[in-house]
């Protein structure tokens, strides 16, 4: 199996690309012994239906990649080596995790850390091909329209406390403390994702993971930004299944937002 999946454009192609890299629920068969199977059976940290949410992007000419294997297997929004992304005492799974969100150890052996020539091979198998993939399709829409934006599309429970006390709102953008996208793009996204009746913070709890610090970079034309949502706005109070009307307004928002940024990004590049 591939270690991504890409959905091109249907439409017209616009300087946008998105990213869903926590979607993958597979676990290669050389691994799969190796964790608690009623764990992989339903890997909970999985950012359930992400890409399904966001699957009327081609049809606005928006280039969607996601990935297939398990963020279990390998995370990859995580630093390649090994940085944290917080410093705050929440709980945060490594690049080759050990336990779930609440601590829960994920390997049969309940092991403490997976070895470095291991973490290293994996690095080379299922990390790099997503990696090299998201930059050759950013710059292929570089070339072509001079600039792009990068959207890199995430969900998390309503309630994680070894990550935040509190319960989290329901929409929460990041750009690396501004540092990931050029102003205009921040503020346009601000102005739709907080003018509705969704709860709405700005770089709290979540300023953005690896994909949206690495690849922003707005001085190079090249910006990013990171949406965090709440499970519970597409699925099911018990945030286990799909919710196809809660699903259907979180998703005329996101038309509406990313419709509003192509925009924006024309502005900045005229």
């Amino acid at each position: 199996m591939e270690c991504y999946s890409i959905i091109a454009p249907q439409s017209d192609p616009v300087p946008v690309l998105l990213s869903v890299p926590h979607c993958g629920t597979f676990f290669p068969d050389e691994l799969r012994n190796d964790f608690k199977q009623h764990l992989i059976d339903s890997p909970d940290d999985t950012d359930w239906f992400v890409h399904q949410l966001y699957d009327f992007a081609p049809e606005l000419g928006i280039t969607l990649i996601h990935a297939n294997y398990s963020r279990w297997v390998i995370d990859l929004n995580r630093d390649p080596q090994s940085k944290p992304l917080y410093t705050d005492g929440r709980i945060i799974t490594g690049l080759c995790p050990v336990t779930t969100f609440s601590g829960e150890p994920l390997y049969n052996d309940e092991r403490t850390e997976v070895i470095q020539h291991e973490v290293t091979r994996r690095i080379q198998r299922y990390y790099d091909p997503y990696h090299h993939k998201l930059q050759d399709l950013i710059n292929q829409l570089k070339e072509r329209f001079g600039t792009v934006l990068l959207w890199d599309c995430h969900s998390i429970r309503h309630y994680v406390p070894t990550i935040h006390q509190e319960k989290f709102p329901d929409l929460i953008l990041g750009d690396a403390d501004g540092t990931s996208a050029s102003p205009g793009l921040i503020e346009t996204a601000i102005l739709n994702l907080e003018s509705t009746g969704y709860s709405f913070q700005h770089n709290y709890p979540f300023k953005g993971g690896y994909i949206t610090r690495h690849y922003g970079a707005p001085s190079n034309n090249q910006h990013a930004l990171q949406l965090e949502m709440s499970k519970v706005v597409y699925m099911d109070g018990a945030e286990k299944s799909y919710d196809v009307e809660r699903a259907t307004k979180i998703r005329m928002l996101l038309k509406h937002t990313l419709g509003e940024l192509v925009e924006k990004l024309q502005e900045i590049n005229s």
